[in-house]
């Protein structure tokens, strides 16, 4: 432990601009410098000394740390001299002012004049691409940027040159940053040198509403910070939890709030002659229940739906006989089978692993975050084998083969004693091993695979709502395609990732006028994420709340509302009227989401099921930037694919 860990537990302030507890230790910025009584007779960095190196007083008294002693104040003063001797007097325009590090401990730790007349240097600003706003002048040399992105986002394309006065912050040849994990370096800037490019001059931080949240652009279940100022969302920040995000968030799960402002639906539609009409709430809901009333029903859940409204649509459509499913994809999970759904493992246990084994999935681009969490225990000596497509996951791994074949060989050939006893294994299964005829099978071959190293066994999914769905018992038996088979009305929760054929007349609820939309005789609109309360049952099966913290625009409503006041013009009234008595209603089938923010511990139980196949594994995700409606109206989502797909094109030279 080092000091100013140790301070830290004892409550004790020490200012720090280049340590961060989540990097390795720099010790540059001299910030943390504190008086070690016994020791040399100068000021010691509290981050880079340990508390075991400590030594006695010559009578054997205990070792005293000085925080607050003249010494330490007259350093503290001259390293923020230091600091300030060529930092521009920008504050008032610059976006950082407010959240700035270097504003508060000049505040407090610093003095009030300055003893340096001669002229500022001046640096010119990088380019690192759409999403960081750079402003190199400020740059005080922290290195907190360089070490996020070599040793948690894994790209090299940030360091230091030059040196003395002329060193410098910069990324090699020019490069714009090619990560999904970019954004965190804008929070870790204790100056604006790294600013958000999209944010930028657009609020101030004590203009905005914060609201706590889940992030739903991911399964993982990312805590995040919503800010809005009025009734629009200005930004997304990640939240502190150990056991989930740690404190980073992918730069989709960031930058994704100017999807939130495009292509709303914000009235209900009617389809007439062909031709999608504005109408009003009573007319829209009188001509869903008169299409429903007396006809086979089908309920399609989608991927960012809460569990209240996708436990809500469940009742009410199997209360007309009909039959719901949240797999469209056509990932063949095991109903009523969590271990089999969500696994064993916790995301936290990753951290611990000796060996993890990923099967048919990219976790870089379905999980950047959990990526970022499995980079760290490869750092720490985790050995990590991949059986499906080759990718770059930012480490280094074993590419035991791209195919079932490959899984087979595996099982095997088996594993050695002293490596199930003596060895944690993660087994991670991906959506893309699963969509296939033979889902069941890899299934139950990553699940063989798991018992014989004696492993956790964890399901990386890629949709939101999916687990939720599952645990509130939206599914039928034979998947997506017996529960539309045959149906004549089929009622759309926000499922804009499927095609739905022609025949069947189509009732669509959502927040955007995306796929869904389009194929719909009713529309009906929804609210988004951030404009309901609901539960979100993260890919390890971790129950979590995302709050409120905007209203939905214009007339559209809570999603659990909707089908409530659907119902009733039904003539099949739902039993709850409020959001509260929804969740009771929920709790009491399905007791385990009551446990908010603890991971249940699921009874392990493997289904030997159906043949292997001989095809390779495909991973679910082809775009990381467009995968659901709100990304695919964001603007800058759609300019970040076109870059990602840009470079990933092979350069040929001109003939």
């Amino acid at each position: 432990m080092t000091l100013i860990q140790a301070c830290e537990q004892a409550g004790i302030e020490v200012p720090r601009f280049c340590y961060h507890e989540r990097l390795s230790i720099a010790g540059n910025c001299r910030m943390c410098l504190v008086e070690v009584v016994g020791g040399p007779p100068k000021p010691a960095a509290s981050c880079a000394m340990q508390v075991k190196d400590l030594r006695p007083g010559k009578d054997g008294e205990p070792p005293v740390v000085k925080t607050n002693s003249p010494m330490v104040k007259k350093a503290r003063e001259g390293v923020m001299e230091f600091l300030l001797i060529n930092h521009p007097l920008d504050c008032p325009i610059c976006d950082q002012g407010g959240e700035c590090d270097l504003q508060d401990q000049a505040m407090a730790y610093g003095v009030d004049f300055s003893r340096f007349r001669e002229p500022k240097r001046a640096v010119e600003d990088l380019d690192l691409g759409p999403l960081v706003e750079t402003h190199m002048t400020r740059c005080i040399s922290c290195t907190r940027c360089v070490r996020f992105t070599t040793e948690v986002a894994g790209i090299s394309q940030m360091g230091q040159t030059g040196r003395g006065e002329d060193s410098e912050i910069t990324s090699y040849l020019g490069e714009t940053l090619d990560s999904n994990l970019q954004g965190n370096i804008i929070d870790l800037c204790p100056v604006g040198a790294l600013v958000s490019k999209p944010y930028a001059f657009t609020a101030r931080p004590w203009e905005l509403t914060k609201t706590e949240s889940i992030d739903v652009m991911d399964a993982l279940g990312s805590n995040i910070r919503v800010d809005t100022k009025g009734r629009e969302v200005m930004r997304f920040l990640p939240r502190n939890h150990d056991g989930v995000n740690e404190e980073w968030i992918s730069d989709k799960t960031r930058f994704v709030w100017d999807g939130l402002r495009r292509q709303r639906l914000d009235r209900p539609y009617v389809r007439e002659n062909g031709k999608l009409r504005p109408a009003n709430w009573p007319e829209a809901l009188t001509k869903a229940a008169e299409a429903m009333k007396g006809k086979k029903l089908a309920g399609l859940v989608g991927d960012l739906v809460p569990t209240e409204a996708a436990y809500a649509l469940k009742t009410l459509i199997e209360g007309q006989g009909g039959h719901v499913e949240c797999r469209t994809d056509g990932a063949k999970l095991p109903a009523g089978n969590r271990s089999g759904y969500v696994g064993t493992a916790a995301i936290e246990d990753i951290d611990a692993a000796d060996m993890i084994l990923l099967i048919g999935t990219n976790p870089r681009d379905e999980a950047p975050v959990l990526n970022a969490r499995i980079r760290k225990a490869w750092a720490a000596g985790a050995q990590v084998a991949v059986i499906g497509e080759p990718v770059d996951l930012t480490y280094e791994y074993h590419h035991a083969g791209k195919g079932r074949s490959a899984l087979q060989a595996m099982i095997d050939k088996g594993v050695s004693e002293e490596t199930r006893d003596e060895k944690n294994t993660i087994v991670i299964v991906g959506q893309g091993a699963l969509r296939e005829s033979d889902g069941a099978a890899v299934l139950a071959a990553a699940q063989k695979m798991a018992e014989i190293s004696g492993a956790g066994f964890m399901v990386l999914h890629t949709a939101a709502a999916r687990v939720g769905a599952m645990d509130a018992g939206c599914t039928t038996e034979g998947g997506m395609d017996s529960a539309i088979d045959g149906a004549e009305v089929i009622y759309n929760l926000g499922s804009d990732e499927v095609e739905i054929a022609k025949g069947a007349f189509v009732i669509y609820q959502g927040s955007h006028g995306d796929r869904g939309a389009h194929r719909a005789d009713i529309i009906l609109p929804g609210a988004a994420y951030t404009e309901e309360q609901g539960l979100f049952v993260n890919t390890e099966g971790r129950p979590q709340v995302a709050l409120r913290a905007s209203f939905a625009p214009g007339e559209a409503k809570e999603n659990w509302a909707i089908l409530r006041a659907l119902s009733a013009e039904l003539g099949a009234t739902l039993p709850f009227d409020s959001l509260a008595q929804l969740r009771q209603a929920l709790v009491k089938d399905v007791p385990h989401l009551a446990q908010i923010d603890t991971v249940p511990e699921n009874e392990w139980r493997a289904e030997p099921t159906g043949e292997l196949g001989d095809a390779d594994f495909r991973n679910a995700l082809q775009d990381f930037y467009l995968t659901n409606p709100i990304a695919r109206a964001s603007v800058l989502m759609a300019e970040l694919s076109a870059g990602a797909r840009a470079r990933k094109d092979t350069k040929i030279a001109a003939e």
